[in-house]
């Protein structure tokens, strides 16, 4: 389990009045309010409105150059071919505009790249095949905006290109007749986050009558809604509007495919919210392009026939099953990895490498790995000889220039501060991770964070307080899903539930008692025991059970009350940097020289109590220490391990081994390294 830095915002109280009295909302909303950093009546106004405006899309450059183009070819019967992309963002975008340009009569198609055979963006080879096909016009969505080579091919081909898109601007442009994106650096949007999805539709709005949006917003808002949540965009501004209503329409859907896509699902009766969109819909969206072709996905929601739409929503499920099991399998591989070689974990970027890993998920499988232990993280899969890999961050470390600093190795590579993606060659590999993580020396690297709204006092837990949450949707990216911090809360009950892999905490700070659930969470992985006191960083979910409505609190994070995040945090740093060989200054010499007694104290504790987590966070407190002497643990620990006294289980726990001798403590090489004893002391 990785430590986390927690962060919690001390909220004015009476600021949190006056809005409360003002707006007439509860005090917990307005404290909400002011966490996402609603400081003006203003801002407050525009965040509570329930009014949909939209801006004029003729207000982004170049937009009427694209409705010109796409519009003479439509005017003249040419064929225009619309060039999408393989993710939720892409598909959405895709079907709104070809949904849209049929309606009107166009000669219209898709082209859909395949993720693991021709990759993101234009490629050459789909340039002379869709030239094939007769296509006068293509129109990008979601991607073009750097295919500088590709827009000279399609003009040479005959053909003309129309860029949509959302990323970020190269220094050179594409040859186009016209470039809608509103990052362009001569843009001035008052709001320039859409998704591709929702660039597509502000395309959609300006090829129509003015008088058509709210129309338009009726018939896309489910799509746009997808796509929005599916790329993480920021959900303020514009966004927040059209998602809150993309919601309801989601909800009430009359579209064939998302019907069945709800219904395969398991959620065809559920109440869905962004964040239910964003764990449901569009995973299996995202799947099948990761398993098979995202064409079906197109295919999908722009069928019409229910029968039809059910039989695909099918191949949709079996796709996000082969790629859970998928995800699965190279998780564990990777883990395998670690255990062989426990000093990768000591790196600052972790980088994992397989044979024949499935690439349309090795994202999601560094994801995984980002939040558990709490680093950036990047996972390579290998064909013997090419390479590709898929990497995510922490906040506050831009792993985009960390792969930068090895682009001289790489085939390709592109992505943002939070993910990218890259090829090499197999050759390569070990040479990349010391690039990455000689480039992470130079940077001041970031903890990982818990960041919590506030504090929040358990008596005020209710149903209510969910019910004032539906003033506060849609939640993502820019409005997260509220987490509250309960502090000082007394363990007083543990129970193992569904088959021993989750846990339910019976939790009490004096006056009131509350359950709360610890998901994923065995009870021999759980560190924590009856009358520990911690703090606790939860979600309030809606429960609903034979017409009665709940509270559910689901915990998120946990630490012992006492934890002192700096000391524990930076001893562990310490730590790491002596178990890569680094050297350390006399400040840090000072902190991770354990002594003889550190040791045995760690040893006795051990034996005394079976296991224990072996991030000796507990152990600091249990043995009356503030965290002060957490690095000299750590290597008091890891010297028991290199003297054959104490192992480390595949669970993250430290536990003596079966054959116990007596020990030379001196010769254990962490303690030679640092010279803290020798052997006549």
């Amino acid at each position: 389990m990785s430590r986390k830095k927690w962060i919690i915002p001390k909220i004015d109280k009476k600021r949190a009045m006056e809005i409360a009295e003002k707006y007439d909302i509860d005090p917990i909303a307005a404290s909400l309010l002011i966490s996402r950093g609603m400081a003006t009546d203003e801002m407050i106004k525009d965040f509570c409105s329930r009014e949909t405006v939209l801006s004029d899309p003729f207000e982004i450059k170049d937009m009427d150059k694209a409705v010109e183009a796409i519009g003479s070819a439509i005017q003249n019967g040419e064929k225009i071919t619309i060039y999408g992309d393989y993710d939720a963002d892409g598909v959405t975008s895709t079907a709104i505009l070809y949904l849209f340009l049929e309606a009107q009569g166009a000669q219209v198609d898709y082209y859909i790249p395949d993720r693991n055979t021709e990759g993101y963006g234009i490629n050459m080879n789909a340039v002379g095949e869709i030239a094939e096909r007769g296509t006068k016009l293509i129109v990008t969505v979601d991607n073009g905006i750097s295919a500088l080579r590709e827009s000279e091919k399609i003009y040479s081909l005959g053909m003309k290109l129309v860029v949509t898109d959302h990323h970020k601007v190269p220094e050179k442009l594409p040859r186009a007749e016209a470039i809608v994106d509103p990052h362009r650096p001569d843009e001035h949007l008052l709001f320039d986050e859409w998704s591709g999805a929702g660039v597509a539709f502000k395309l959609v709005c300006a090829l129509s009558d003015p008088q058509d949006t709210e129309m338009l917003l009726d018939e896309f808002a489910d799509l746009v809604t997808i796509g929005t949540v599916a790329d993480v965009v920021t959900l303020t501004g514009e966004n927040r509007a059209i998602v809150r209503c993309g919601v309801e329409k989601i909800n009430e859907t009359q579209r064939a495919g998302l019907a069945a896509l709800k219904n395969t699902a398991g959620i065809g009766e559920k109440t869905l919210n962004s964040s239910n969109i964003a764990f449901s819909v569009v995973p299996r969206i995202n799947a099948v392009g990761r398993m098979e072709h995202s064409s079906l996905a197109v295919e999908l929601l722009t069928c019409d026939d229910y029968d039809q739409a059910l039989r695909i929503a099918s191949r949709l499920q079996e796709c996000n099953m082969a790629r859970q099991k998928a995800e699965n399998e190279i998780t564990l591989e990777a883990l395998k990895q670690l255990e062989e070689n426990p000093k990768m974990l000591y790196d600052r970027v972790l980088v994992f490498d397989g044979m024949n890993w499935h690439g349309g998920v090795i994202g999601i499988v560094a994801s995984r790995f980002v939040d558990k232990f709490g680093k950036p993280c990047i996972v390579i899969t290998s064909d013997g000889e090419d390479a590709k890999g898929s990497g995510r961050s922490i906040e506050g470390f831009s792993l985009y220039d960390a792969i930068n600093s090895a682009s001289h190795m790489l085939t390709h590579f592109g992505g943002h501060v939070l993910a990218a993606g890259f090829g090499l060659k197999h050759k390569d590999i070990e040479k990349f991770r010391r690039t990455v993580n000689d480039y992470a020396k130079t940077v001041d690297m970031p903890f990982p964070a818990v960041r919590t709204d506030f504090r929040l006092n358990p008596d005020c837990i209710s149903v209510d307080i969910l019910d004032m949450f539906d003033l506060l949707e849609p939640f993502g990216a820019g409005n997260p899903q509220p987490l509250f911090a309960l502090c000082n809360m007394r363990i007083e009950n543990i129970t193992a539930v569904g088959g021993g892999k989750h846990l339910r905490l019976t939790l009490s700070n004096g006056r009131s008692t509350l359950t709360a659930m610890k998901f994923s969470t065995s009870p021999n992985e759980f560190p924590y025991k009856k009358g520990d006191e911690i703090d606790a960083a939860v979600r309030l979910e809606k429960n609903e059970y034979l017409g009665e409505t709940r509270v559910s609190v689901h915990i998120r994070d946990i630490k012992d009350s006492r934890t002192d995040d700096d000391k524990c945090l930076g001893g562990r740093r310490i730590f790491e940097k002596l178990m890569r060989g680094e050297v350390l200054k006399n400040e840090e010499l000072l902190a991770a020289a354990a002594e003889r007694s550190d040791v045995v104290r760690v040893y006795k504790y051990i034996k005394q109590n079976s296991a224990i987590p072996d991030d000796m966070e507990l152990l600091c407190y249990r043995l009356g220490d503030d965290g002060e002497n957490y690095c000299k643990f750590l290597v008091s620990a890891e010297a028991l391990c290199e003297l054959g006294l104490v192992e480390k289980t595949g669970g993250g726990l430290l536990r003596l081994t079966p054959e116990q001798k007596k020990v030379d403590l001196s010769c254990a090489p962490i303690l030679k390294k640092l010279g803290t004893f020798d052997a006549d002391r």
